[in-house]
């Protein structure tokens, strides 16, 4: 599987009682590059995260595998292959402000987690037939 996958497991195999429901945390790292590139990859990462000035990275969060989390993570990948951008996954744990959706067991965020390494291409494109 992938190392989401293997981080989901860990994170649900503790002595402490699995949370209830999660959200996949994306952060993203904008690649240096000139005025023009960069200025283009800030305007992709912009249509689908947040900028957080603190930590420098801009976030998204999702909590279902729909059509939404697709457009995210499609824009995400093309920011990465395009520029260079730094994309992390990580599950975390729905906060209680957290008002859409979110998965409810570590099965669908493996589920999330064997798509985003889904090889021979892009995410949010179907296999050829």
């Amino acid at each position: 599987m992938s190392v989401l996958a293997d981080t989901v497991n860990d994170m649900t195999s503790t002595t402490s009682p699995p949370a209830t429901s999660w959200l996949l945390r994306i952060s993203a790292t904008a690649a240096p590059a000139n005025t023009s590139t960069f200025d283009q990859q800030v305007q992709l990462l912009r249509s689908v995260a947040t900028y957080d000035p603190e930590t420098r990275t801009w976030h998204t969060f999702i909590g279902a595998l729909d059509a939404r989390a697709l457009e995210h993570l499609q824009c995400l990948y093309e920011a990465a292959r395009k520029f260079g951008t730094t994309v992390a996954l990580e599950p975390i744990v729905t906060p209680p402000t957290w008002t859409g959706q979110s998965f409810k067991d570590t099965g669908e965020l493996a589920t999330v987690a064997a798509a985003q390494a889904d090889q021979g291409r892009a995410l949010g494109e179907l296999p050829k037939a």
